[in-house]
């Protein structure tokens, strides 16, 4: 697949590697070699191995002690082709080949030297056929049975043992071992003589155990003279043999103190051995320094001090102390911690060019410090003739030649080891090798580092540049870095990168360059759906892993899905449950144990990506269990429970009480999910039972069983009623009303009420009455007047806390006073404003909830005619002197009253105010038709307005042209002052053309809305009325000219009854062709008022039953009041539409009547 090496490829470069350096010169290396070895007499042959590499291939010889040793000087010598390994065949005594070996590998440019190899050949270890002595001693005489074992390969085990038995000698504080195999007795005791004390050695190593000859040992009693008594005998040697301890190892031949020396890192052994009686018991300090941290094994029952893994901290003194009863005995052990050579720095070789300079570095620490030795080719240097400079630590050449190219070695040593360090020096002059091969393909994914490597070897050193497609600039942007391998790097790829690349080499003495191939690859990209899935128990879930991968990617794209990091099967799993089937995973019959964070997987061979989706299985808690009371107080209790499987849910806690509300369960309290305890808060006078529920995002568990029950107390009660207020159907009256205290709440039994008041302001007793329902009536008392309230709980127990003071009013009755001032300030002809003064606060006798203005027409100014008086009011709220009056009839008289009422009713009336509204503007006329059409002329009737508003002046006669591109034509006024004119004929007329035509009625105060209507003048020649949807047909008007005159008539007469209207509304004609004075006659009927909804230039007039804003010279929308079919908030602003009878000045808009042609044309 691609981007990636196969196994094929890299041997294809290694193998062009090679052959690239063969034609280049190596000093030898040693690539491998053996160390100490031993020579087991069961083995059948000993190799010694010595390899190295070089060019030309490398020569071996070896020496042995120093001095050249001859591989064919022994026929059991086995040597290898191209090899410096040989090996030793197993024949015979091969003693005269143990000794300290050095290989030696050579060729034209140098010689490499192995480290020393040693070759140890055991002997078999044997005990000495002896005859050894019995030992006799006194009883309690210190004895040491010697084992002296032979020499052997390491490790070495000894034990004691008797023949007879073959049981091991028992060892304690008085019999022990020394690290030698001595076997050491403090003081022996008679039950020690034995004939069969035999010392073992093993030899693990060389699977040998040896056997010393059995020894003896008798313990005899010594009798004292003057006693006859055996144990009298025994009792007076041993006092006499008593003594204090003397140490034995170290001997006192060793003084009170001696040095030790330990390699660092190795284990420190310090041994003391006493003799004495009574036994004498070992203990060590460390005399100068602290003890190590962890404090140090002692072995061989106290006798021997070990610590492992030495380290510089170890040295100093130590102290072992052997005492008894009689006295004690000391020894010191200076310890010194020293260390075979380790480097520091060791010198580093490599490929230099002619002419440069070289410099090695040798430093290595031990202790004893070590000596340094410098060698070159495997031989001493002599500073006399060599033409660098040598010092201790530091070899220097300068102006290499390729005659120079040699193996330097530097060895360390000091009594503990030697070792040694080889530097190749390769002075070389060649051309560059590339050691990539040419046209490598290589492939990246977007975003990825793409890496085209270009391994040289070069000397002197060369020159690297890369370069893309044509271009022979040298990449250096900041996405290319270029490694001191040669590679490049080019970070953050883009599909653009993709090309040929060429790495061009150069030194002094030539160049070389290769070509690679890049391409880039789509990145993978995963997206899991749903994201963050919650699933309820038992139900299924779909996961789909949605892939975007290069198509180029295809065969090696491969996708997986894991659940919390694991692994799931592609079969399968759980009987069918969980199915896998590539991009989707499956959960049917979802369990609690799915949930968890799932995760697809996607790899190719250049890139990988995952996404995950975290699924959420929701349950319901299972019930609480196992309820507890505890901790019972009169007002509490603690409750505490074991939760079910609620995923810590939070709980709910309730109560249930059979005094007041049996068998009602109510929530007490809550608790967080982690607790599984609460302290309750109880009222008294309740039996109560607890129940406890946990609660989730899914629902609510089961309930779980009742506690207990838990029976309060009775106590007095805890609060006051609440909401207290006065209520009054009658002046003189007061009713007191609270909410009643809820059953929970009473505290115990006989619960009552003591309601107290008195009137405020005034200094007297408080009025007391002890009631059980929760409201009281007071009779005879004054009309609204304040009074101080209170309401306290009372129970057989006592009194509830002192009740807060509320105020109340008693029963309310009807103003009894008008207001005063009246007057009315007149707008325009629909709208005035009225403005009155308030009654006094006193006359109100309640709450004031405002004013109501009445108003009624008493006649019309136009023709002095007397109307039936039918009464309009408005009510404007709180307490206002003003408010506005719209909606009102033109030029007519009015009368007025303003009354206050408040929530008992309505007031006297003022007296009434009469006032005028001046003319306003008239109405629109009732109609406008076209009773005659010529070519030339037309002559046209119109109604009456609806109403005049004033009297009227005359009539404007408008028209223009029109045609059905929506263009018009200027407008022509024609002035009729004659007010009872209703008709008009218009000459000057173009023929064959289509008119609009307006007709507006007007009095002192201006012209109203125009009625409109449009017809189509005759042809030359042709007499007949025209109708749009009739006119604008060609086939008709040919019809008409090849007919007769009365046919033509009939059919048109048939015709327009048909289609009586046209199909062009009158609304769409207003629009299309608006009236051009519309405008101005709306703004002289409203004055400063306009419609908000009217739309410039059209030909229709707003009702008044839409809203009225006035302009800012004008009294705010606070001054209207409401109405009997409108209302204004008590903020003042328009809820609703006010509306009258069908005498209150609102405007219809009718339009035009439908054009006809005239009968008796």
């Amino acid at each position: 697949s691609e981007g990636v090496v196969h196994a094929r490829e890299v041997m294809i470069i290694l193998s062009h590697f090679l052959s690239s350096l063969c034609s280049v010169s190596q000093l030898p290396a040693i690539t491998e070699q053996s160390h100490t070895q031993v020579a087991y007499p069961f083995d059948e042959d000993f190799t010694i191995k010595c390899e190295a590499r070089g060019n030309p291939q490398p020569t071996f010889n070896w020496t042995k002690d120093g001095k050249p040793f001859d591989l064919s000087s022994d026929p059991r010598i086995v040597t290898f082709n191209n090899s410096g390994t040989f090996a030793i065949q197993n024949r015979g005594i091969i003693n005269n080949f143990q000794g300290k070996y050095r290989c030696f590998a050579s060729n034209v440019l140098g010689t490499a030297m192995s480290e020393e190899i040693e070759l140890i050949v055991p002997s078999v270890p044997k005990f000495p056929k002896e005859k050894i002595e019995p030992l006799d001693v006194e009883h309690g005489d210190s004895v040491i049975l010697h084992c002296n074992p032979p020499k052997g390969i390491p490790p070495l085990h000894i034990y004691w043992m008797n023949i007879g038995e073959l049981k091991h000698i028992p060892q304690d504080e008085r019999v022990s071992m020394s690290l030698k195999g001595d076997l050491y007795f403090a003081n022996v005791e008679e039950s020690d003589s034995r004939s069969d004390y035999c010392c073992f050695a093993a030899f693990p190593r060389l699977r040998t155990i040896v056997q010393k000859m059995p020894m003896t040992l008798r313990v005899s009693l010594k009798h004292a003279n003057d006693s006859g008594s055996p144990n009298a005998a025994v009792t007076k040697a041993n006092f006499i043999k008593e003594r204090k301890p003397k140490l034995l190892i170290p001997p006192e031949s060793a003084g009170s103190s001696s040095s030790v020396t330990v390699i660092k890192g190795g284990v420190l052994l310090l041994e003391c051995i006493a003799e004495g009686l009574p036994t004498p018991h070992l203990s060590w300090v460390k005399v100068t320094g602290n003890m190590p941290k962890e404090e140090p094994e002692t072995e061989n029952f106290g006798k021997t001090l070990k610590i492992e893994q030495v380290t510089a901290a170890d040295e100093g003194t130590y102290q072992c102390t052997a005492s008894n009863p009689m006295g004690r005995a000391r020894h010191e052990f200076h310890v010194h911690v020293e260390e075979p050579p380790q480097w520091l720095k060791k010198p580093e070789g490599g490929v230099y060019s002619v002419g440069t300079n070289l410099v090695l570095l040798c430093e290595a620490i031990g202790n004893p410090e070590p000596s340094i030795q410098w060698k070159v080719n495997g031989m001493p240097i002599d500073g006399r003739i060599f033409r660098g400079r040598i010092s201790t630590r530091e070899i220097s050449l300068t102006n290499l030649q390729l005659q120079d190219s040699a193996v330097f070695q530097c060895e360390a040593t000091n009594k503990h080891g030697t070792i040694l360090a080889s530097a190749n020096v390769n002075v070389l002059n060649i051309a560059p090798l590339i050691l990539t091969p040419d046209g490598e393909n290589y492939a990246t994914v977007v975003g990825y580092s793409a890496f085209l490597h270009c391994d040289i070897f070069a000397s002197p050193a060369a020159d690297v540049r890369w370069t893309k497609d044509e271009s022979i600039e040298p990449l250096s942007t900041f996405r290319y870095e270029l490694n001191k391998n040669g590679t490049l790097e080019i970070r953050d790829t883009k599909k653009e990168d993709s090309g040929s690349y060429a790495c061009w080499v150069a030194n002094s003495v030539g160049k070389r360059a290769i070509t690679a191939n890049l391409d880039i690859r789509d990145a993978t990209k995963l997206v899991v759906t749903p994201k963050n899935p919650r699933v309820l128990k038992s139900h299924s879930i779909l996961l789909k892993c949605q892939a975007e991968y290069d198509s180029h990617l295809k065969h090696s794209f491969k996708l997986s899905w894991r659940k919390d990091g694991d692994e799931l099967p592609v079969n399968s799993t759980e009987g069918g449950r969980i199915v896998l089937d590539r991009d989707t995973l499956f959960i049917s019959s979802v369990l609690l144990e799915d949930q968890g964070v799932y995760t697809c997987l996607a790899s190719t061979a250049l890139d990988a990506a995952e996404a995950e989706a975290q699924l959420i299985v929701l349950d319901v808690p299972d019930p609480p269990e196992d309820l507890q009371l505890s901790e019972n107080q009169n007002r509490s209790v603690r409750l505490s429970w074991k939760a079910g499987a609620s995923h810590n849910s939070p709980s709910i806690i309730e109560f249930e009480e059979n005094h007041w509300e049996p068998g009602r369960w109510q929530e007490l309290s809550r608790v967080p999910g982690n607790d599984t305890t609460a302290l309750l808060s109880l009222a008294p006078y309740l039996n109560y039972q607890f129940r406890v529920v946990s609660v989730n995002a899914v629902g609510r568990s089961q309930p779980s069983k009742p506690s207990l029950r838990y029976a309060t107390p009775p106590a007095a009660p805890d609060k006051n009623p609440e909401n207290i207020r006065v209520e009054a159907s009658e002046p003189n009256e007061m009713v007191m009303k609270w909410e009643p205290l809820k059953p929970a709440e009473r505290n115990g039994p006989g619960l009552e009420y003591r309601v107290s008041w008195r009137q405020r302001g005034v200094e007297t007793d408080w009025n007391e009455e002890l009631v059980k329902k929760h409201s009281l009536s007071v009779r005879n008392v004054p009309t609204f007047v304040p009074y101080e309230i209170k309401v306290q709980a009372v129970n057989n127990l006592g009194s509830g806390p002192e009740p807060n003071i509320t105020i109340g009013y008693s029963g309310e009755d009807v103003p009894d006073a008008a207001p005063s001032g009246v007057s009315v300030e007149v707008v325009n002809s629909t709208l005035v404003k009225v403005f009155w003064f308030g009654i006094p606060r006193d006359r109100v006798r309640g709450h004031l909830r405002g004013y109501k203005v009445s108003w009624w027409k008493t006649k019309s100014m136009l023709d002095g005619k007397r109307h039936h008086p039918e009464k309009h009011f408005l009510t404007f709220v709180g307490d206002r002197n003003s408010g506005m009056i719209p909606g009102l009839d033109p030029f007519s008289e009015f009368r007025l009253t303003v009354l206050a009422f408040n929530s008992r009713g309505d007031g006297p009336e003022s007296s009434p105010v009469v006032f005028e509204t001046p003319e306003g503007v008239p109405e629109q006329p009732r109609f406008l038709r076209i009773l005659n059409f010529d070519k030339d002329s037309v002559t046209l009737s119109w109604g009456l307005p609806k109403k005049a508003n004033g009297h009227l002046t005359g009539y404007i006669l408008q028209y223009q042209i029109i045609n059905e591109t929506h263009e018009v034509g200027a407008v022509r006024d024609v002035s009729v002052a004659n007010h009872s004119v209703q008709s008009w004929r218009l000459a000057g007329l173009s023929p064959s053309t289509k008119y609009k035509f307006y007709i507006k009625a007007c009095t002192a105060k201006g012209c109203g809305k125009a009625a409109t209507e449009e017809g189509l003048t005759l042809a030359q020649g042709t007499y007949a009325g025209i109708y749009e949807g009739i006119s604008t047909q060609g086939w008709f008007i040919g019809l008409m000219c090849a007919i007769a005159l009365l046919t033509l008539l009939l059919l048109t007469i048939c015709f327009v009854r048909r289609n009586k209207g046209g199909k062009y509304s009158v609304k769409e004609k207003e629009d299309l062709h608006p009236d051009p004075e519309a405008q101005s006659i709306k703004d002289e009927i409203f004055g400063e008022y306009s419609d908000s909804d009217e739309k410039p230039l059209k030909g229709s007039l707003q009702s008044l039953n839409g809203d009225i804003k006035a302009t800012g010279s004008a009294d705010s929308l606070v001054d209207y009041g409401e109405g009997e079919h409108g209302m204004f908030n008590e903020d003042g602003s328009f809820i609703g539409a006010y509306s009258g009878s069908k005498e209150k000045g609102s405007v219809e808009s009718t339009g035009s009547s439908t054009a006809t042609f005239p009968l008796h044309a």
